[in-house]
């Protein structure tokens, strides 16, 4: 099995690590892995996106023109690979800021409150573990929570570790949106 994934949204909220723990958790779980990420010159507020692969065979390329899943997390990304889900794929989506929503009837479109959830959590910084949770909920492949906390103390640095659980904490309430 392959599972095909970009993550997209602007830079600041967290893309590219959501990408990253994603990889490490893939490899944590013995799959082969991608991990490409692209983005603009700015640290916060430019465009960011990464694509992920996930797969029990050998990965061919990184390079993709279509993903099983999409998580979009402004309009702009939305718009851009919105159109870019498989014919029965998955489009995942953070409803703050969307003012066009997606009208797809060949994919499953999953809207996600992230922000909401993470004031229900009463932390902001946690959103993109949300949006993780709720990533990881719509994935064919399932993969355990622990190679998820592994692949987070694996991204984070050792002085951001007694956050963990607190990102574990996002995680499971993203899971429970979905």
């Amino acid at each position: 099995m392959k599972e095909e994934i970009i993550i997209a949204g602007f830079g600041g909220q967290g893309v590219l690590s959501m990408g990253k723990i994603l990889a490490y958790s893939g490899l944590m779980d013995d799959k082969e892995v991608t991990w490409m990420p692209a983005y603009g010159p700015e640290q916060r507020g430019g465009t960011a996106n990464v694509t992920v692969i996930l797969s029990d065979e050998k990965i061919s390329s990184p390079v993709l023109d279509q993903y099983d899943i999409v998580v979009a997390l402004n309009q702009q990304s939305l718009d851009k690979f919105g159109p870019k889900v498989k014919k029965g794929g998955t489009l995942l989506y953070d409803t703050n800021g969307i003012h066009n929503h997606p009208k797809r009837d060949d994919i499953r479109i999953c809207p996600v409150d992230a922000m909401g959830a993470t004031l229900e959590i009463g932390n902001s910084k946690a959103y993109n573990m949300v949006v993780m949770g709720a990533l990881l909920q719509t994935m064919r492949y399932k993969l355990p929570m622990e190679n998820v906390v592994k692949g987070l103390k694996k991204s984070l640095p050792e002085r951001h570790h007694h956050l963990i659980p607190l990102n574990e904490q996002a995680i499971r309430k993203g899971e429970s949106l979905i």
